[in-house]
């Protein structure tokens, strides 16, 4: 559908001068069609009631689901995903602010081929200069040199289940802190699932937002260059076009071999000579 006559977002980026933004953490949402577009362009399928403000895609095989529904509030969650498979049930959501290249870590994973290793959730943060502690009940957190943005897995004192949160707090200046987004993601998602969104949230890349299209522009640094326009869109579809090729991938790895029996191809092979006579 053509939005060229509508005042309308969706018709971005090719109206918006765009800077290179750091830290990506804090650069605000972007274009949700970075990730829902990718999640089509790999066979999920369009779930959404029409005449109400929400996305909601399946996975073809019906195994895992995403919901966007905008919400006001910035403690509540705008991305829920989760996995619906016997003995594989997770969840995981992700407030408004969070920025799609991040989410995307986690995403993108979803539709790659799972490693063979489970990853070093930890490493790319550590790598990335941002401090890490474990206390004696197993609890891990670590935190972003600017102090704003933690990783943390815990467990509550009252029980043995431990969950992943990610969040970006403001300083409030009277000892308090506010919230501009936040994940929560169960501990029994899959490792590399947690790895690609951490992978994406320790990148020092910077994102691409205009000058003010920023949640809070005091808190990150803007510089008028990188793609614009056209380029972003052709970035975009070459990233579906990815998407596009790592599905017909791996449904033919996932595809039953057939091989002929050993008297079939005989058969066939007898039938093939006579023929040829």
């Amino acid at each position: 559908m053509s939005y060229q006559h509508f005042h309308t977002r969706a018709n971005e980026p090719l109206r918006t001068i765009h800077c290179a933004t750091t830290p990506r953490h804090l650069a605000g949402r972007g274009d949700p069609r970075h990730i829902t577009q990718a999640l089509r362009a790999a066979g999920w399928k369009n779930h959404s009631a029409p005449d109400y403000p929400h996305v909601i895609l399946a996975s073809p095989d019906y195994r895992y689901h995403l919901v966007l529904e905008p919400e006001p509030a910035t403690y509540k969650a705008w991305w829920r995903i989760a996995s619906e498979a016997p003995g594989q049930r997770w969840y995981a959501e992700f407030g408004g602010e969070t920025p799609v290249e991040v989410l995307a870590g986690f995403t993108d994973a979803l539709i790659l081929p799972v490693p063979q290793q489970e990853p070093d959730v930890w490493q790319p943060l550590v790598a990335a200069g941002w401090s890490y502690g474990r206390d004696k009940r197993g609890n891990e957190e670590a935190v972003a040199p600017d102090g704003i943005m933690s990783v943390s897995r815990f467990t509550p004192l009252t029980s043995d289940m431990f969950t992943w949160k990610a969040e970006a707090a403001e300083p409030t200046g009277l000892g308090g802190h506010r919230r501009i987004w936040h994940a929560y993601i169960g501990d029994e998602t899959p490792r590399h699932l947690i790895a690609g969104f951490i992978d994406a949230l320790a990148s020092p890349e910077p994102v691409q937002r205009g000058r003010y299209d920023v949640p809070r522009g005091h808190l990150v640094t803007q510089e008028q260059h990188g793609p614009q326009g056209e380029q972003l869109l052709a970035a975009h579809e070459a990233r579906l076009k990815a998407a596009r090729a790592t599905a017909r991938k791996t449904r033919r790895a996932a595809a039953p071999q057939t091989h002929p029996s050993p008297a079939t191809a005989a058969s066939a092979s007898a039938k093939a000579a006579a023929h040829r006579r």
